[in-house]
């Protein structure tokens, strides 16, 4: 039995190193993915047309950007203008510093954000941007709630994966680490469902109001971090799944030599 038992050893081993590249991989993932969704970088607009030598019905623009009765195509025509960054929950401008109107232009800029509210996730978008009464454009509003939702739905399976792992661990067993896999592969799955959503939302959004000649649009590193994310959760859900399942394997055959 002792060539066999040196051989188990050594499954074992390998086992937990698939299982700390496992959870290395998902660490890492939710850090990115908790990233992206706190920072405001997921589309950026850059305009050609330096921000302070705008006109005064920019400026006036501005001043609706920070109201909460700005519509869609209000905040986008100044994201547009402003060199505007877009996030899941936050909108910002680039502004100069002193705007009134008897001060004379200046290179000191300053970010202002507004805070999406909990109403405006869950608010219909229209078909012709800022006209209510256009009819309601299903596409968007619901890509615009997935994009919401999912990433949290995401952070929420990991969460609930990484307890029971500690369970496993707690319980001495690889195979409730099968579960873990399982929750990973979903959050993935939710990962990049919220990339296709924010992707499409994007595109459908500039088709209704297309870029000005002088505005360039890409995506931010925010976005980036999150299209990284998903990868990695698929990655880590094959470690964990694969180190469960051989493992239980493994052990089936050692009790059956055992027995014979």
């Amino acid at each position: 039995l002792f060539p066999y038992s040196s051989k188990g050893a050594m499954m074992d081993n390998r086992f937990a190193t698939a299982l700390v590249i496992a959870c290395v991989l998902s660490l890492i993932s939710t850090i990115y993915m908790a990233a992206s969704i706190g920072t405001d970088f997921w589309y950026e607009y850059h305009t050609l047309s330096p921000a302070e030598n705008v006109s005064e019905a920019s400026r006036s623009i501005w001043d609706e950007f920070v109201s909460e009765e700005a519509d869609e195509k209000t905040y986008t025509d100044a994201l547009f203008r402003c060199n505007g960054t877009v996030g899941l929950w936050r909108r910002c401008i680039t502004v100069p510093k002193n705007s009134h109107w008897y001060s004379p232009p200046e290179t000191d800029m300053i970010t202002n954000c507004i805070s999406f509210s909990l109403s405006d996730q869950f608010m219909e978008k229209y078909i012709e941007p800022g006209n209510h009464n256009s009819g309601t454009d299903l596409n968007r509003t619901y890509l615009w709630r997935l994009q919401f939702l999912l990433p949290f739905v995401s952070l929420g399976l990991m969460c609930f994966g990484a307890l029971i792992g500690l369970c496993a661990c707690a319980c001495r067993s690889l195979y409730p680490a099968i579960a873990t896999g399982v929750l990973h592969f979903l959050a993935g799955l939710c990962t990049l469902g919220l990339v296709g959503c924010y992707v499409a939302g994007i595109e459908l959004l500039h088709k209704k109001l297309p870029l000005p000649d002088d505005v360039k649009g890409e995506f931010g590193w925010s976005f980036c971090l999150a299209c990284v994310s998903a990868p990695l959760q698929f990655m880590a859900a094959a470690l964990f799944i694969w180190a469960a399942r051989t493992n239980r394997k493994e052990f089936t055959l050692l009790k059956a030599y055992r027995v014979a």
